[in-house]
């Protein structure tokens, strides 16, 4: 069975704009679906697959872990997250085929099922990002507590907040008492039967993140994500080591490489591979398993659409040292309109799938409803005071 045309199909999604990519083959009606959106980089990622079509187009399409290693190390020049996105994108469609071939769900290629159900987070606002964003500005707790009830009336047992203002290297004591006044309003409306996360962004630098953290402990959250900027290691492991809570990244990190400095110097207690940048399901077993040596966690970042969801099932039942998976299944109303899908929520958790494949089938006719449309960049106009810009 051999591959016979990689296409793309891109659905408006407001803040951002999916990337489906579909994956033909000569077997008539047997192709496969995988996801490689990547925000306000749409344009770069969909020209990124087309590159990578005639490298694979006449391979056999279930050679997944070849066709991986053609796409990445015969490009000569090593991805960056564009290039391992457009790769994600082709691999997830790959094991989708796989799947439907063979007549089994995808987790069961992968070593089969280590869990009944895979509990998920949601943001506040449910995933609407406007509503994210726009709650950070809000100087009001009662809106945090408003929009964290609302996650928990849909059954859900986590939230994600973010709760740290734009800062600059040192942030004045305005804003850590901002952040303690929101998360202590959370905690007292939450009690101890919610679990909540909280994301900086990377915003922080580590005298920072170390004292926000600080302020924080009181309150128990699950994990605090991404306290520093990804790029130097070391400057997590200062805040790894000095903060009283746990700490997870890597939501921007690609490939079991990318990956490899934060497990040798322990820089963190949850790691977040988005299988939809990092380079698809197989690269992001094996970085769970490499985590897995250093008792790390594994909670892997997916705000994006509904085939990055079917996948991100598929990796999180099948994988052993799994904690909590990030959803975000009410940011648009046309998330499920322009797919068929198999995927069911209950309580807080998704459950598990017999369809063959990854059990998600786009439906073309109603994507072409929602066209590319530039995504809303408003996050990118935050500044400091002085107007200088800083991280969103």
């Amino acid at each position: 069975m051999k591959i016979t045309d990689v296409k793309t199909v891109v659905v408006n999604a407001q803040m951002r704009n999916w990337v489906f990519v579909k994956v033909e083959t000569d077997q008539p009606g047997l192709f496969g679906w995988g996801e490689a959106s990547l925000e306000w980089k749409t344009r770069a990622v969909v020209g990124a697959v087309a590159d990578f079509a005639p490298m694979i187009v006449g391979e056999e399409a279930d050679r997944i872990e070849h066709l991986y290693q053609k796409m990445y190390r015969q490009s000569f020049f090593r991805m960056g997250v564009i290039g391992m996105s457009a790769i994600s994108g082709i691999e997830q469609a790959l094991w989708d085929i796989r799947g439907k071939e063979l007549g089994q769900p995808v987790f069961k290629l992968l070593g089969g099922a280590v869990r009944d159900r895979v509990r998920m987070y949601t943001h506040l606002g449910g995933g609407d990002m406007k509503a994210v964003y726009e709650s950070q500005f809000s100087h009001d707790p009662q809106v945090f507590v408003d929009r964290a009830l609302e996650v928990r009336s849909r059954g859900y047992n986590a939230v994600k907040v973010l709760i740290t203002p734009p800062t600059e290297s040192l942030n004045p004591i305005a804003a850590y008492r901002y952040a303690e006044r929101m998360m202590a309003a959370l905690r007292e409306a939450l009690g101890e039967g919610m679990d909540i996360m909280v994301d900086c962004h990377g915003r922080h630098f580590p005298a920072n993140a170390i004292e926000f953290c600080r302020i924080l402990a009181p309150y128990r959250p699950f994990f605090v994500e991404e306290p520093v900027p990804p790029e130097n290691v070391d400057a997590m492991v200062e805040v790894r080591k000095a903060s009283p809570v746990p700490i997870a990244t890597g939501e921007r990190l690609i490939t079991r490489f990318g990956f490899r400095e934060i497990f040798e110097k322990q820089a963190c207690h949850v790691i977040q591979p988005d299988l939809c940048h990092c380079g698809g399901l197989w690269e992001a077993k094996k970085i769970a398993a490499m985590a897995e040596t250093y008792y790390m966690g594994v909670a892997p970042h997916n705000p994006l659409g509904p085939v990055a969801n079917a996948a991100a099932l598929h990796f999180a039942l099948s994988t052993p040292n799994f904690l909590i998976q990030e959803d975000m299944l009410t940011d648009v109303p046309w998330r499920w309109e322009v797919v068929q899908s198999s995927l069911r929520t209950e309580n807080g958790y998704w459950l598990q799938t017999d369809t063959p494949g990854l059990g998600i089938e786009v439906d073309e006719e109603a994507a072409r409803r929602y066209p590319f449309q530039q995504e809303v960049i408003h996050p990118l106009t935050v500044r400091a005071p002085d107007g200088a810009v800083l991280d969103w």
